[in-house]
């Protein structure tokens, strides 16, 4: 805190700008009515602005006709400028309606403000217990040594049964008003702070958000290493002391259970006789609904900047993207330019016309193939134009008839040549039943087919004539004929 960060302070920081505004009293008690008091967090410009309209004719009224003599909507414009930074102006998603809301700064300048007012009762007590408090705790949650940790339980073990021992014997430490009024209102200053906070909160979200924003609009590397640094950013975000302990907050908060022991232990505190002596606010009672609401605001703050830094990713790659198509326009622009004047030679050479693509992602699935419905219909009999003989003298050899006449061929023992089977069983059909011949020999696993060597096979066709056909050495097995 030397001179120069102090003058640099009061000049640039909007809290002390706000402290020495010739118009701060009247942007300290619009704000409070408007924001603090009913806990808004946010209000629509032209609402806002007619609620100013309304606040500026009852001080004219009392202060005279040339008090504060501008539009409100021009105040407003001014604390939310940049140079004063008392609002903050801005559009909610979906919404053509500009919306104000206070920053931490003004909220900051409302609570040391509250202080200035005389406390009647200055509590010291419940601060020096709750210090010793929060160092026994972290003397306890930063303990390794588990002998230690277990001999601190086991203290605190041996005071509750002692306390327990007293009250059975009808010993009962009650607290006395002074101390009661002590820590209520230290409980009213601490939930109104926390209240206060959560502005603050979502400022540094939005201070978080930002600096991620300016390392991507300088950044110079590849596509791949932006988007990791972005989604290492977002991380460090939700992993940050301000997120963890939000999220921490949150989750207590919003436990069903816990809802209803703060609201329990709230009216019960606030039924109390020395309680009701010190005229504490009604907000009290629901101050935790109103850290829920603010929590709310917060969380879809934080929404809301995970969404616009994802638009603006999209918006860099569609500007890539242009940029790309820009350099396709100028090459084709360039290309017609020189088609009427080409120039002499090979001044381009490409390999192939277009890249190959291979998808194998694309490949359409495996379809059944539809087998066709055929619906019978009678057949009327008609009389044909051509001779039909030659469709009833087709030719059908029975290769069963013939694997039998083998088995009884080679029942007598001995390999035999397929010349001396069809001695003992001649052929009848001529030459298709010699072709089957050939393939029952070639499905046989106890047949051996020479085709180096020759046999001739005679046969009588259907005319009277000898026919004789040259055909390769074939010899059946009689030890291995099992013919299926």
């Amino acid at each position: 805190m030397d001179f120069e960060r102090l003058s640099q302070l009061r000049r640039t920081h909007p809290a002390w700008r706000l402290l020495t505004a010739e118009h701060a009293p009247l942007v300290l008690a619009f704000v409070h009515r408007e924001y603090v008091e009913p806990n808004r967090r946010s209000a629509a410009e032209p609402e806002l602005a007619e609620r100013l309209e309304d606040f500026l004719y009852h001080l004219r009224e009392r202060l005279g006709p040339e008090a504060f003599p501008r539009p409100a909507r021009d105040y407003l414009a001014d604390w939310a400028d940049d140079s004063r930074r008392w609002l903050r102006r801005y559009y909610p998603p979906d919404s053509d309606v500009a919306h104000l809301d206070i920053t931490p700064a003004c909220e900051q300048v409302l609570t040391w403000i509250s202080g200035f007012e005389q406390r009647h009762f200055v509590g010291a007590e419940s601060r020096l217990k709750l210090v010793f408090d929060i160092l026994r705790e972290i003397a306890h949650g930063t303990e390794t040594d588990p002998d230690a940790r277990v001999r601190e339980l086991e203290r605190r073990r041996d005071a509750i049964d002692a306390e327990i021992d007293r009250i059975r014997s009808g010993q009962l430490d009650v607290m006395d008003p002074t101390q009661l009024r002590e820590r209520v209102l230290q409980c009213a200053d601490t939930a109104q702070a926390l209240l206060a906070d959560f502005r603050q909160v979502e400022q540094n979200f939005r201070d978080l958000d930002r600096q991620i924003r300016e390392r991507i609009a300088i950044w110079e590397g590849s596509k791949e290493e932006v988007l990791e640094e972005i989604f290492g950013e977002r991380d460090l975000i939700a992993e940050s002391d301000q997120g963890r302990s939000f999220r921490a907050f949150w989750d207590f908060l919003m436990s069903p259970a816990r809802q209803e022991q703060l609201s329990a232990l709230l009216a019960n505190m606030l039924s109390l006789p020395p309680v009701a002596e010190l005229e504490i606010d009604s907000r009290l009672s629901r101050i935790h609904h109103d850290w829920a609401a603010a929590g709310e605001v917060t969380l879809r703050t934080v929404a809301r900047l995970s969404e616009q830094l994802r638009r603006y990713l999209d918006d860099q790659v569609w500007m890539e993207n242009r940029r790309i198509m820009d350099l396709i326009r100028g090459i084709e622009q360039n290309a017609l330019a020189l088609r009427e004047r080409p120039p002499a030679g090979a001044f381009m050479e490409i390999d192939e016309s277009g890249p190959r693509v291979s998808l194998p992602m694309s490949r359409p699935l495996f379809s059944p193939p539809l087998r066709p419905l055929i619906a019978l219909q009678p057949l009327d009999e008609g009389e044909p134009d051509f001779d039909i003989a030659p469709l009833f003298d087709q030719v059908f050899v029975d290769r069963e008839a013939l694997r039998a006449h083998l088995r009884r061929a080679l029942a007598g023992g001995g390999p035999l040549t397929l010349a001396e089977v069809l001695e003992r069983h001649p052929l009848e059909q001529g030459l298709s039943e010699l072709v089957a011949w050939l393939g029952i020999a070639s499905e046989d696993p106890g047949a051996a087919i020479d085709e180096s060597a020759e046999q001739s096979v005679l046969w009588v066709d259907g005319e009277g004539r000898t026919r004789k056909a040259a055909v390769p050495l074939v010899v059946f097995s009689a030890a291995a004929h099992a013919i299926p």
